[in-house]
């Protein structure tokens, strides 16, 4: 497994997304983890990431995907080579919303007729945290054309699968979308 980030070295993490109401069981084992930290404090350079040379690609959340991803270039090259690939992608929380901008060879949006699940406007508004998102990830996936699901609990765990594009709701969805995605590497 190799951890990357758009500018390589030290990832930084969304300060909230550690404050003990966020944190998942999951998170507070990575967190806990010496080597997984070691990882996340020297991740690869996003760019110098080739798809060939992996099995799927999993996108976290924490707010930083909301800026960081929609317009990256390396990062919407290497959605499309998994995808051209036919190799698993999965997002989750606000990881989607490097989906912004992902299109198929003949120009649609690839989430167009797709469905798949992200953080909610319920939990942003409940977040208090409208303010602070350049935009609405479940609005921009809905205009995009997606078919957009959501738990009916807010915070809950809810990922769903639509082919090889793999999607979580929330935190704590972190582990649902995870165990999506190793069973779909392990059916191929």
């Amino acid at each position: 497994m190799t951890i990357a980030s758009p500018n390589g070295g030290k990832a930084p993490v969304d300060p909230r997304s550690i404050l003990p109401d966020f944190l998942t069981p999951s998170a507070k084992q990575f967190l806990g983890d010496a080597q997984a930290q070691a990882a996340l404090n020297n991740t690869v350079k996003l760019s110098t990431v080739n798809a060939k040379d992996y099995d799927a690609v999993f996108y976290p959340g924490g707010h930083a995907p909301m800026w960081d991803l929609p317009e990256n270039a390396p990062s919407i090259a290497l959605i499309q080579a998994f995808i051209a690939q036919q190799k698993p992608v999965a997002f989750v929380c606000h990881g989607p919303a490097a989906l912004k901008n992902i299109k198929t060879k003949n120009g649609a949006y690839f989430i167009n007729g797709k469905t798949v699940t992200g953080y909610s406007n319920n939990e942003e508004q409940t977040g208090q945290t409208t303010h602070v998102v350049p935009f609405s990830l479940e609005d921009m996936l809905k205009a995009r054309g997606a078919k957009y699901e959501k738990s009916e609990t807010p915070w809950g765990p809810f990922a769903v699968q639509d082919g090889l594009l793999i999607t979580g709701q929330n935190p704590a969805s972190a582990a649902p979308t995870a165990e999506k995605l190793l069973a779909a590497l392990s059916a191929k």
